[in-house]
């Protein structure tokens, strides 16, 4: 238990003063505890004058047993040796020492003829002459009294020498028919105060407690129009600046006496009365009353009762009769006054709480009586109303207002609040409508009050937690917010846990899942944070993901809470579980990471529209030769994998092949774009029409000759063998061909390193085999669509550039001149220094692991060409079977280039593959034309599916496939057509009348 011995400070506090206790009984303007506590002596003496102690004839004095007295009660009003007050509240007795019970002035006592100046001999009786027993006597009641209402010697001797000077001769005069402050007036003169000032301080009191009583707040209703009543005003107002002269001649005095006197004997019906009305209206009657009940609490330590009460209130019975009080009031006063006394003193005594307690029933019973006066009914609500709202407060509080130390104080407030409430709503008349009319629900004033307490105080203590994060008022952003909802979380956390080990075990008793309640309010209080955050979050970030994932722990703590503690309810609780909307964290993460997602992939987008428009196919730099728009986007690749694989979670498998998805579809499009860079049809020049081939005409002859002569060269013989140290003719559009290929050979790399990233993440959770066995083979690339779209681009892009490099920057040396006139002439040598150059320039361009196709494409245009150049070269172009031999070593001298190049770039058994076609065309050109007129019959029959070609029956024209072949009759009808010779010529006339060939020169 609390130690409660504490010296407080001597001067009791005002009503309503006590913290946040606000008194039920108003307050009287001009008034203040201090005069209430002197009137209620004043009327406490009067009552009690004829006591022993207090002036009667014979004092009795009280021998506590451990002062060496037998315990026993002497005739006449003494002290028990154990209170049964005390005892029936639950109180403590004091136990003091012998020494503690005497008077501090050694003996003397205020009332003996040596206390003070005036005393009467007559209320001197009561007291033993010795020294020595004066010295070891106990205090009697009325000394006890006195020093408990702090009341002087020289204020007491006064009230004597007025009581006397009254009382001559009316010894019998009841005490209610006394009114005291008049005769008070009356009878004590500014000489026996200290000075003019106290005395008219003094008299002001007086005034003021009668009018009070009289004006103010009478017991019997004053009509506004009372001669009388204005009379007493106007006295009163002229007694604010200076004293009233109270002699026996002054006019005001006996204007006073007569006004008083007036006021307060009325009587209801106008009639004659024996009972004086100046004390008994409310509320200045209960005021003086609890300002004397207050009395019972020990000077030295005001948290305790003086072992003496028993005595005191029976004593205090005697003052009923003036301030109109009954035993209904005094309970109900008592129990306001033990209750104040609790707050006042600090909260330090649990037993005043207690006892207040157990007053509270005694006021139960009262409430249930028949014949309650509507004041009773009044008082009864102000009161309880009093102690519920200050009680409520605490208890819709209870984490700021208790711990674990003061646990016990909590559950004693608790009955103490279900006891006033339960009076409150069954005897007094409307309160329960009066509060629904005030916006309480029913479940408010008749339920379970505790979770009532238990919702609003999690709440209010939430609220605290949360100003505490943000003390200063400013308006958190971003990060900021983050980190306070993550502290605040574990802090809600560490909320919930105090709020099971101190607070659920002690209202579990009133209700059966204290804890589930408490759980379930926390919940829904960081939850409503937790929405209005994401609410305003519309990209994830790390802080974020940190966010939801303490949110989800705290819910996972707050949810077994809530089951451990409703598991012995009818319905296991799945009504308070109903109550807790879930966070839904896991789908929450996964509804973000997918707008994370999104939101990349967009800025994938937007990169690859500027590329497209911006893109030059220039190298980046000598040792980074691909697009900058590739690195560009690989990079963005790969910082959008980093940061995904930097939030935070562990990340399934489905959103991984989101991002890769729509990072393959990204790069798919960006591998779209560099192929997107023609054909080779667009370089492969148009075929001529097929015609005979022209044998040589008069002036061609005439030219050889004298050529012959003069050693001038044919005019359509190659002049660019003059250099032997040829540039090469690869032009700058071709150049960015070659790095087009670099940057798809760059992003296949790039790939694969970003998948072996992908694939190697500790972060990746399998997820569900249904769910993934449609997206993505088992230990396949998460970009296989995109390597293979990359494969099929660098065909495309490769064969392009090689188809220009050969039709279109190679035309003047190779197809455009070569074998132009005649073969002797025009060999090949010089078109394969040129070509030697490019295939050169290509690799130094063209990345390492790119040549090798890149040079099987220029191997393959340059068979083509070579092809074309037999088969199609057109008018300039003409042969004869004695060609064959140069044709075949030319040949040769291709193949053997592409062998020698790039150091082994090109196996020779692919190079022969390649070259297959080739010779089989050349094998056709050393054929003479009757073999090749032969061959052609039976291949083109054979092709057309007429067989064997009848007497008059003509060959059907082959079609023009571009495939050609050695058994292609449009091949060998080519050959035939540039076969410089009168068979072939007459059997193209013959067959297919095709008319001669111009000669192009």
């Amino acid at each position: 238990m609390i130690h409660r011995h504490r010296n407080l400070n001597t001067d009791a506090p005002e009503p309503g003063s006590c913290m946040d206790l606000s008194s039920p009984f108003g307050k009287l303007d001009g008034l203040d505890r201090d005069d209430f506590r002197e009137a209620a002596y004043e009327i406490f003496f009067t009552a009690c004058r004829s006591s022993p102690g207090f002036g009667g004839r014979s004092a009795i004095t009280y021998y506590n047993s451990s002062e060496g007295g037998d315990g026993m009660k002497p005739q006449g009003v003494g002290m028990a040796v154990t209170s049964r007050v005390k005892r029936a509240l639950g109180l403590r007795m004091l136990k003091r020492t012998p020494s503690s019970r005497r008077s501090s002035s050694c003996g003397a006592n205020p009332s003996s003829p040596s206390g003070g100046s005036g005393s009467s001999p007559r209320m001197s009786l009561t007291l033993p002459a010795s020294p020595v027993a004066r010295l070891r006597r106990p205090r009697t009641s009325a000394e006890i009294m006195r020093l408990q209402m702090r009341v002087t010697e020289q204020s007491d001797n006064r009230l004597r020498k007025t009581l006397m000077r009254t009382l001559v001769g009316q010894m019998g005069r009841r005490a209610e028919t006394i009114i005291l402050p008049l005769e008070l007036l009356r009878h004590l003169k500014p000489s026996e105060f200290n000075d003019a000032h106290e005395y008219h301080i003094w008299q002001k009191r007086q005034l003021k407690i009668l009018e009070a009583g009289l004006l103010l707040h009478p017991s019997i209703p004053l009509e506004k129009s009372d001669k009388v009543a204005a009379k007493f005003r106007d006295i009163i107002n002229s007694c604010e600046t200076k004293a009233m002269d109270t002699g026996k001649n002054s006019e005001a005095m006996k204007t006073l006496c007569n006004s008083i006197v007036s006021l307060a004997w009325r009587s209801p019906d106008g009639g004659t009365t024996d009972v004086c009305h100046w004390a008994d209206g409310y509320p200045l009657n209960v005021q003086i009353y609890t300002a004397l009940l207050s009395s019972v609490f020990d000077i030295k330590d005001e948290t305790l009762v003086v072992d003496e009460v028993d005595e005191l209130l029976e004593l205090m019975k005697k003052t009923w009769s003036t301030l109109g009080i009954n035993r209904s009031i005094h309970n109900l006063c008592f129990t306001w006054v033990l209750f104040e006394q609790y707050v006042a003193t600090g909260q330090v005594e649990p037993d005043l709480l207690g006892a207040s307690h157990a007053m509270l029933n005694e006021v139960a019973t009262d409430a249930k009586k028949a014949n309650r006066e509507a004041i009773y009914i009044k008082m009864l609500s102000n009161v309880l109303t009093a102690v519920k709202k200050w009680s409520e407060k605490r208890l819709l509080d209870y984490h700021e207002n208790f711990d674990r130390g003061t646990i016990g104080i909590m559950e004693s407030i608790l009955p103490l609040v279900f006891a006033a409430t339960k009076i409150l709503e069954e005897d007094v008349p409307c309160y329960v409508s009066v509060n629904q009319e005030k916006g309480e629900t029913g479940d408010e004033v008749m339920g379970n009050r505790v979770d009532y307490y238990i919702r609003a105080s999690l709440r209010e203590a939430f609220a605290k937690m949360m100003a505490d994060k943000n003390g200063n008022g400013a308006v958190l952003e971003g990060q900021e917010v983050g980190e306070m909802l993550i502290k605040l979380a574990r802090e809600t956390e560490e909320l919930a846990s105090k709020e099971k080990d101190i607070f659920s075990r002690v209202l579990k008793k009133w209700h059966p899942i204290s804890a589930g309640v408490a759980a379930v309010t926390l919940h829904t209080c960081y939850g409503t944070l937790l929405k209005q955050y994401l609410t305003g979050t519309s990209m994830l970030k790390n802080e974020t993901v940190l966010v939801l994932q303490r949110a989800g722990k705290l819910e996972k703590v707050l949810v077994q809470m809530v089951v451990e503690d409703s598991a012995e309810c009818e319905d296991g609780g799945k009504a308070i579980v109903r109550e807790m909307v879930p966070y839904e964290v896991d789908s929450i993460i996964v509804k973000l990471m997918k707008q994370w997602i999104q939101e990349k992939l967009k800025e994938g987008k937007e990169m690859y529209q500027r590329a497209k428009e911006t893109e030059t196919w220039n190298p980046k730099s000598k040792t980074e030769p691909y697009a900058h728009s590739a690195e560009e986007l690989v990079r963005f690749a790969k910082e959008a994998v980093k940061s995904f694989f930097e939030i935070p979670i562990n990340i399934s498998e489905n959103l991984v092949y989101d991002l890769t998805e729509g990072l393959e579809h990204l790069f798919r499009d960006y591998v779209t774009f560099i192929a997107s860079c023609g054909s080779k049809q667009s370089y492969i020049p148009t075929l001529p029409p097929l015609t005979r081939c022209s044998l040589d005409s008069k002036f061609r002859k005439l030219w050889k000759r004298a050529a012959c002569h003069v050693g001038i060269e044919d005019p359509n013989s190659n002049f660019g063998n003059e250099g032997l140290n040829p540039r090469p003719s690869t032009s700058r559009g071709t150049q960015r061909l070659y790095i087009r290929l670099n940057t798809l050979h760059y992003l296949q790399s790039q790939l694969h390193s970003i998948d072996k990233t992908l694939t190697m993440s500790p972060k990746v959770t399998p997820s569900p085999k249904s769910s993934f066995a449609n997206r993505r083979q088992l230990n396949s690339s998460y970009f296989e669509h995109s390597r293979s779209a990359i494969q099929v681009a660098f065909q495309h892009v490769a064969e392009v550039a090689a188809y220009r490099l050969i039709f279109l920057d190679s035309n003047s040396g190779f197809f455009g001149s070569l074998y132009v006139g005649d073969v002797i002439n025009s060999r090949i040598r010089p078109a394969l220094r040129i070509l030697k150059q490019n295939l050169t320039l290509l690799c130094a361009i063209v990345t390492d692991r790119a040549q090798p196709l890149a040079l099987k494409e220029v191997m393959k245009a340059s068979f083509e060409a070579y092809l074309m150049v037999l088969l199609a070269g057109g008018s300039s172009r003409t042969f004869s079977r004695f060609d064959h031999p140069m044709i075949e070593e030319d040949f040769d001298h291709l193949k053997r280039l592409f062998c020698t190049c790039g150091e082994g770039l090109i196996a020779e058994d692919m190079v022969e593959k390649e070259a297959e076609t080739v010779e089989g065309v050349v094998t056709l050109m050393g054929l003479s034309t009757e073999q090749l007129v032969e061959d052609f019959s039976i291949v083109a029959c054979e092709a057309s599916g007429i067989g064997v070609v009848g007497a008059g029956q003509k060959l059907p024209m082959p079609p023009t496939t571009g495939r050609w072949n050695r058994l292609d009759p449009n091949t060998i009808l080519r050959v035939l057509c540039h076969r410089n010779d009168q068979a072939a010529n007459h059997f193209l006339k013959r067959t297919f009348q095709l008319a001669k060939r111009r000669d192009s020169r």
